[in-house]
C-alpha cells in the first residue's frame, strides 16, 4: 500500500515538473518601431514618429550600411 501511494506521488510529481510556464514579462509595449526616442541618439534626418522616413532610414541602411556584398572590394 505505501509503495502505491508513493508511486502515485512520484508520477504526480513527475507530471507537473513538465508543465511550460508563460513566458511574458506581464508588460505590453504596443508602441510602433517608428515611434521610436526622441533623444540625441536617433539618426540625423530621422523624426520620431514619421512612418516613410522610418522605412527610408532602414532601406538605406540595409543596403549600403550593413550590407557586405556592396562594401566588398
Amino acid at each position: 500500500m505505501m509503495q502505491r501511494i508513493s508511486l502515485i506521488l512520484l508520477s504526480v510529481v513527475a507530471l507537473t515538473a513538465c508543465g511550460e510556464k508563460a513566458q511574458t514579462l506581464g508588460t505590453k509595449n504596443d508602441a510602433t518601431a517608428f515611434s521610436g526616442a526622441n533623444n540625441a541618439f536617433v539618426a540625423p534626418g530621422w523624426q520620431a514618429g514619421d512612418k516613410n522616413s522610418w522605412e527610408q532610414h532602414l532601406r538605406a541602411r540595409g543596403q549600403y550600411g550593413m550590407n557586405d556584398h556592396s562594401r566588398a572590394p
